[in-house]
């Protein structure tokens, strides 16, 4: 925890900050956030795709952070890295293949903590998801893992902003490498002003309240609960979180939220979308900026109204739907951001005239 554990040479000061809201709802265009880069054209979570994302016109880009076993952070999906890297077919580290208790579930892999940065670098990275994205393979074998100095300082560079997740916060305080600290630093010494600070769990969104001024945003998936809870006892689940009273408790210590699509817009049982919530204004009431994941291009990420071409095609699954249609609804209803795997898309939904 954040209390516990500080970076040498490092003084935070712990203050009350009351959050404010990021956006004024209403009064802007919605923010595109290139979700792991521009994942749905590079290798997710590499600089390829960082820089994708920046040429599409994403106004923020997205690492999420794990750590390394000497406390650097890298742009890693999970800390478990044989599905994102080549780890798997180099003899050098076949022995630190071992299974761990990840939030929970047994997960068995290659661990970042297992590694140490300079070891990390010697990897190389490669698509995640080949049979839905197989031109992603092409760039198999060519990007390193990023710290996440390296994604502030491509992102400084071109004058986006950062929207960093901690990963598995409480797995990682367990194993005495906090995530939230060198965060802080990072972002503090390269003076970073345009950014959203994000998690699934409550307590370190919590925490780090007190020790910074930029945005906090608390994930919300579609079921479950955050694991802090989990391990506290708490009875509470996410459904709870998007309550009346769970938005009030949210916004004492968030600036936003950021959702599954559908608690947007629900998904029937025949796949087709159905009547909205009232998530968006409820949010609002609470002057939280509401931001939806993740709105992908393939037809089945997509909603069933929403694809397109033959369903009959051997590569109808991963065939581009109409993904600009998708997000179009949910920016008509009111959203502050979007996470998108092709920000270009998001870009073009954003820029274009209001259409009836």
């Amino acid at each position: 925890m954040i209390l516990r554990r500080l970076l040498a040479g490092v003084t935070v000061a712990v203050v009350l900050i009351q959050p404010q809201p990021a956006a004024a709802h209403g009064h802007k265009d919605p923010v595109v956030i290139g979700h792991r880069g521009a994942s749905a054209h590079r290798p997710e979570h590499t600089l390829l795709s960082y820089e994708a994302a920046i040429a599409m016109g994403a106004d923020y880009i997205e690492p999420d952070l794990v750590a390394t076993k000497d406390h650097v952070l890298v742009a890693r999906h999970e800390n478990e890295i044989s599905g994102t890297t080549d780890v798997a077919v180099r003899p050098e580290f076949a022995d630190r293949r071992t299974t761990k208790t990840i939030d929970g579930r047994p997960v068995t892999g290659w661990f970042t903590e297992d590694f140490t940065l300079a070891e990390l670098k010697t990897l190389r990275a490669k698509e995640r998801i080949p049979d839905i994205r197989p031109d992603n393979a092409a760039f198999d074998g060519l990007a390193e893992i990023p710290t996440f100095e390296e994604v502030v300082q491509l992102a400084q560079r071109h004058g986006v902003g950062v929207y960093p997740e901690t990963k598995h916060p409480s797995y990682f305080d367990s194993v005495g490498l906090s995530l939230e600290e060198p965060l802080l630093e990072v972002l503090e010494r390269y003076g970073v002003r345009k950014a959203f600070i994000q998690s699934f769990e409550t307590a370190n969104l919590r925490e780090l309240r007190g020790k910074t001024r930029l945005p906090l945003i608390q994930l919300i998936t579609f079921g479950g609960k955050p694991y802090d809870w989990v391990v506290s006892g708490d009875p509470r689940t996410y459904d709870d979180m998007v309550k009346p009273e769970g938005l009030r408790e949210v916004a004492s210590y968030a600036n936003g939220i950021g959702v599954d699509t559908r608690r947007i817009l629900p998904v029937g049982p025949d796949g087709k979308l159905q009547a909205p919530t009232t998530l968006i204004e409820d949010a609002h009431r609470r002057r939280l900026d509401v931001h939806v994941w993740t709105i992908r291009n393939e037809n089945s990420q997509l909603p069933l109204e929403h694809r397109l071409g033959n369903p009959a095609s051997p590569v109808f699954a991963r065939a581009t739907g109409d993904v600009m249609g998708f997000l179009g609804r949910l920016v008509s209803l009111g959203i502050d951001g979007a996470f998108c795997d092709d920000p270009a898309m998001g870009r073009a939904v954003i820029a274009r005239p209001a259409r009836p």
